[in-house]
């Protein structure tokens, strides 16, 4: 048995007198949430790393404008700028990326391991899929309302992903992956493909009801619960105080650009 058999089975095992028949189903929960929780300090980097660009949009497009007619020129100024001030653009893609070797495993071990393939979520095989549960009683049969749930829940969070990166594309260049827009939020013309990237990536989290519909109920419910973690998870990190300490460093540095010109600062009047 796998490690990650022996621990989902270990949860399952701990989690039964609460969830009963559907335990793997909730350890399978449960450990994707410790495996976000992990990568959560990934997400704060890349959360800063977007404030960063949002920082140095302007300078970015000041290169691009000087030199869009010298590709490797304008890769090396990017770069320049971007090290200086440590922003990074594959900050943003880690914790996508370290999720695929759990996300694969946790997909061969319900379509492989015989010993978790008969546990079930609500009657519906942690091993089966849609296709199945379509079989076995259609789509609002015992198994396929399980699936519609799922369905329902995925859907609601990437309309509610797709509403906030359209507004944050519109306020904020630095929502859109490093060099696919100007200072403006337009796709930049120095890029190819910009225009219909930037056009695509809101609808990407749509795409989780096409996994959702293939994979393993196992696999689907990991995407599902990850989902949601990374919907929550962004909201919350671009909002609060840390966007409000830096609109104070912003106003702070105003105030002393103002008062270095011999300009009378904001809500402080001039004696004579």
């Amino acid at each position: 048995m796998s490690f990650f058999a022996s621990f989902v089975t270990e949860l399952s095992d701990v989690l039964g007198p609460l969830f009963g028949g559907s335990a793997t189903a909730a350890a399978i929960v449960a450990f994707t949430l410790c495996v976000r929780l992990a990568l959560h300090p990934l997400a704060r980097a890349a959360v800063r790393g977007e404030r960063v660009r949002a920082r140095l949009a302007p300078r970015l497009a000041e290169a691009r404008r000087r030199y869009g007619s010298d590709p490797q020129r304008l890769r090396r100024e990017l770069e320049k700028v971007q090290a200086k001030e440590g922003a990074s653009p594959a900050a943003g893609c880690l914790p996508m990326l370290l999720q695929l070797p759990v996300f694969f495993a946790m997909y061969h071990l319900f379509t492989t391991d015989e010993s978790l393939l008969g546990h079930t979520l609500l009657g519906a095989p942690l091993g089966g899929r849609w296709r199945d549960a379509l079989a076995a009683g259609g789509a609002f049969g015992g198994q396929g309302l399980v699936y519609v749930g799922l369905f329902v829940l995925v859907a609601a969070v990437a309309t509610w992903t797709y509403v906030r990166t359209r507004r944050l594309m519109a306020a904020s260049p630095a929502s859109v992956p490093a060099g696919l827009s100007s200072s403006s939020g337009a796709p930049s013309p120095s890029v190819p493909g910009a225009a219909a990237m930037g056009r695509m990536l809101p609808l990407l989290p749509f795409g989780t009801l096409l996994t959702v519909g293939f994979v393993p109920l196992a696999a689907g419910l990991y995407v599902v619960t990850s989902t949601t973690w990374t919907a929550v998870e962004r909201a919350a990190l671009r909002a609060g105080r840390p966007a409000k300490r830096e609109e104070q460093a912003g106003e702070s540095a105003g105030g002393r650009r103002d008062g270095a010109s011999g300009k009378p600062s904001r809500g402080r009047r001039s004696t004579t």
